[in-house]
């Protein structure tokens, strides 16, 4: 019975993990006739870096939105993609759709604007407020740090209108909609009117007549893409090949004011219009057809980059991060239920789905560095460090878990892991989080060496403060901590410090040789710097406690949690402050969320420095016992 019971749960287990990774990692299913999946590995240029359609939209939903779907006025919800292909093609449609999230709208002053209950907008909803909001924009405080709430909100209002201003007109002229039902049209009679229009302009120079209907059309033409050219937010235009695809692509405007110099017109620009006008014209068969030439077009010129581009689509529909953020809760709740039902199955099954999550952990991360082609860098901004952070925790955990076998190990990690891709999810709000790195950082081996190496340290340090608030947690709350655990996790404590205090020194050494080579000077006394030496020296702090006797378990404990606190501030808190060569641009949210963090890392510090009769363990109970008798037997001495 007791047999049919394990297999049973070994199967029910083994189903819930297949049905969350087959979610993930199935095909997108689009219900349309256009080939909406090849439309989004189209490969466009944005922030020098090339990426699918799928990308831009992704990331300008995120920033506009703070998520990846929109709700329309009938219900449905469409994916990113969908939505672009609105914005760029149907503009007058995605002026309806609520994608501008505004947290607090009744603030902005904007009588009419603000509903019951609504954090979303549409860009009609927003229009009418347009002439206020500018004038509103142009009197906030120019210095960033010193703005109030209403204006950021104001700033950031004004900034996402622009984004999706400069979006929608990546792939056409700005202007009326109905002019994008004839736009291969409208290129054939510029195309046809630049010489004339050259003729009739030279002329007027000159002071001789001239025919102003030719001229004037000629100039509208001109002044038209000259300002396309300025706000177009994608280059859509390789390079001729031979050329490094990674060249400077050029934006339809530029490509259409280049035909004045007797370039010929790009057939991708042709080919953007033609679909555009299929799409508007619902004509999938059209569509598709230039969707193809476009891609095969991209091939012959570029036929090793296509696959890159392949791959990242692929990499934004399955969202390995997402999943594993799943699997880890999963693996916490089977640890948790294994240790109130004293199943040690459970346990067993926790681990296997840790090895799991961890694997795709791992495939993400490399995916990242095929994507940027950064081979053996596994960090390139804040981001990426949050979801490396969380992958050393896990590999040291699972380390633990395959040592202890108590669940402890493989509980904390999944804990570190989840929590650090929630930073890291937050992060993404920002935009694209494959980003070009900053000159200082593309450059050499000690990038990969030091960068890596440091970050495992805080990892290391994560885990160790996480084990430290299990030992806490147990030792206040569960009747069933006993010496031979706390002996255990104190024993995982110290080993995992051990670590974190070696990699922490080892990237500070690598850091500053590489600071040599990249500024001239080996230390500066940067904030950064000096967080990566107050990691060395917590650190080293915590191991002479240990090895001198001047704490015991609890001081070790406060010890260890308190590394959290210095770990978080050097990674994290640093970077937000605004000044130093490692800054990355200071943010009220993220200073908000540092100081909860650091509340309540300061909370379990003063739970494992409770007098012991109010620890329920029997740990706890057993030293309370003993500093009672010596209290009793003082007193009979005396």
């Amino acid at each position: 019975m007791n047999k049919l019971l394990h297999t049973l749960l070994y199967v029910l287990i083994a189903g819930l993990v297949l049905v969350l990774v087959a979610r993930e990692f199935a095909p997108s299913n689009y219900d349309s006739e256009f080939d909406i999946e090849s439309f989004a590995e189209l490969p466009v240029q944005v922030g020098g870096r090339i990426k699918p359609l799928d990308s831009v939209a992704r990331n300008t939903l995120l920033i506009l939105s703070a998520r990846q779907k929109v709700i329309t006025p009938e219900g449905n919800t469409l994916s990113p993609i969908e939505w672009f292909m609105d914005l760029t093609m149907r503009p007058e449609i995605a002026d309806t759709y609520r994608i501008f999230k505004i947290e607090f709208p009744d603030d902005l002053g904007f009588a009419g604007l603000a509903e019951q209950g609504q954090r979303y907008y549409s860009f009609n909803d927003i229009q009418p407020y347009f002439d206020e909001l500018h004038k509103l924009y142009q009197e906030v405080h120019p210095e960033p740090k010193k703005r109030s709430p209403y204006e950021k909100q104001i700033v950031d209002l004004n900034q996402g209108l622009m984004l999706y201003h400069r979006v929608m007109h990546s792939l056409h002229p700005i202007g009326d909609s109905q002019r994008l039902d004839s736009l291969v049209d409208e290129y054939q009679t510029y195309a046809s009117i630049i010489g004339p229009g050259m003729v009739e302009l030279r002329k007027q120079q000159a002071g001789d007549e001239y025919d102003a209907k030719i001229l004037n059309s000629f100039i509208f033409f001109g002044d038209e893409y000259l300002k396309l050219s300025q706000t177009a937010h994608m280059r859509v235009v390789p390079p001729p090949p031979p050329v490094d695809p990674l060249e400077d692509w050029k934006n339809v405007g530029l490509e259409l004011l280049d035909v004045m110099r007797g370039d010929g017109l790009s057939p991708y620009v042709t080919s953007y219009a033609a679909l555009t006008m299929a799409y508007r014209l619902d004509e999938p068969d059209a569509f598709n057809q230039e969707v193809h030439e476009l891609r095969q077009r991209f091939i012959g010129d570029f036929p090793t980059h296509i696959d890159r581009v392949h791959f990242e689509r692929l990499f934004n529909d399955t969202q390995p991060f997402y999943l594993s953020m799943q699997l880890y809760v999963l693996v916490f709740i089977l640890v948790c239920i294994s240790w109130l039902c004293l199943r040690k199955e459970l346990g067993q099954c926790a681990f296997w789905v840790l090895i799991l999550a961890f694997v795709i952990h791992t495939l993400g991360l490399l995916a990242r560095m095929y994507i940027q082609e950064r081979y053996g860098v596994f960090v390139t901004n804040l981001y990426s460090s949050a979801v490396f952070v969380g992958w050393g925790a896990v590999l040291l955990g699972i380390f633990i878990e395959k040592i202890y076998k108590n669940g402890i190990g493989a509980a904390k990690a999944s804990l570190v892991g989840f929590c650090t891709l929630i930073v890291a999810h937050h992060l993404a709000m920002s935009g694209d989080t494959l980003e070009m790195m900053r000159a200082v950082l593309d450059s050499n081996f000690w990038l990969a060496t030091h960068v890596t190496v440091i970050t495992l340290g805080y990892s290391a340090m994560f885990l160790a403060g996480a084990l430290a608030i299990a030992f806490a947690t147990f030792g206040v709350f569960s009747k069933h901590f006993d010496k031979n655990t706390a002996r255990a996790l104190g024993g995982m404590v110290y080993g995992i410090t051990c670590f974190a205090c070696l990699f922490s020194l080892v990237g500070t050494i690598l850091g500053g040789i590489w600071a040599d080579q990249s500024w001239g000077r080996f230390w500066g006394w940067d904030p950064k710097e000096n967080g990566a030496l107050m990691i060395v020296v917590m650190g080293a702090i915590f191991l002479h406690a240990r090895w001198g006797g001047v704490c015991r378990e609890r001081g070790l404990m406060a010890l260890a949690i308190c590394g959290n606190i210095i770990t978080a501030w050097s990674w994290f808190g640093t970077n937000l402050l605004g000044v130093g060569l490692h800054s990355y641009g200071f943010t009220d949210s993220g200073f908000m969320w540092m100081m909860a963090f650091i509340s309540s890392q300061l909370f379990f510090i003063a739970m494992v420095l409770l007098p012991w009769r109010y620890w329920r363990s029997d740990f706890g109970r057993s030293y309370s016992i003993k500093a009672r008798k010596r209290i009793i037997e003082a007193a009979e001495e005396a």
